[in-house]
């Protein structure tokens, strides 16, 4: 899988650009940098990477920008990059569809073990499990080529909204901790904040049209964690 991976790093300092990409490409991975946020949309539009390294602090469109343009039409995972190290910048990052975050200065064996991370669980051939398809009411969830559909219209899922989903699914009916959600879906260890799974589960309600004052589909139950109901 590595040598077929493509990664865009968008990053406009150019002696950091070099050292990441220097690092990664021994590994495996073919790395195109570019300095200019507006540039990045377009390149990530069109070549469809398979994993975005975003920094924040870029001239023509910062990183927040950048994602939030970019992910209704790009399903890959979005690494998002601050020197900032500021809380709200994760929130904020999460919200428009970041799949994970680190803070600068990068360690470069910690950025190089979230990329296999992400992209084993984007590779279809990545699903292990005996059971690749699940239908819940009106909600199909196919694992082998991540493709969620409701009601018959597909629903587009960035690389992380889709393993929530499918763990919850996986589970349809029972409660699942905030812990074990975030034990499942971070294999390396993950410095972010707790309200991690409340904000994705937040976007997947706003996608899959579920009523965050009231939600039928994905339910919080109180001092547990979520649940997908089993009969939406």
């Amino acid at each position: 899988m590595d040598a077929q991976s493509s990664l865009l790093l968008v990053e406009d300092d150019a002696q950091l650009a070099s050292m990441i990409a220097d690092y990664l490409s021994p590994h495996g991975y073919a790395v195109r940098i570019e300095s200019q946020g507006d540039r990045a949309v377009e390149i990530i539009l069109a070549t469809k990477p398979d994993l975005v390294i975003l920094d924040v602090n870029l001239p023509g469109r910062d990183g927040f920008e950048v994602c939030r343009v970019v992910r209704p039409g790009y399903a890959g995972p979005i690494l998002i990059l601050t020197a900032r190290a500021e809380e709200v910048d994760e929130v904020v990052g999460l919200e428009i569809g970041a799949d994970d975050y680190l803070s600068k200065p990068v360690r470069p064996r910690v950025l190089l073990a979230r990329i296999r991370a992400h992209l084993r669980k984007a590779a279809p051939d990545g699903v292990n499990l005996a059971e690749t398809r699940l239908v819940i009411g009106e909600l199909e969830i196919d694992a082998a080529c991540r493709m969620v559909v409701l009601e018959g219209c597909e629903i587009n899922l960035t690389t992380a909204e889709f393993d929530l989903l499918w763990m919850l699914a996986q589970h349809a009916g029972q409660p699942l901790s905030r812990k074990v959600l975030n034990e499942s879906l971070h294999e390396p260890p993950h410095d972010g904040l707790d309200r991690t799974i409340d904000l994705r589960v937040s976007r997947l309600r706003r996608k899959l049209l579920d009523d965050s004052a009231s939600p039928r589909r994905i339910k919080s139950i109180r001092g547990v964690g979520y649940m997908l109901s089993a009969d939406p």
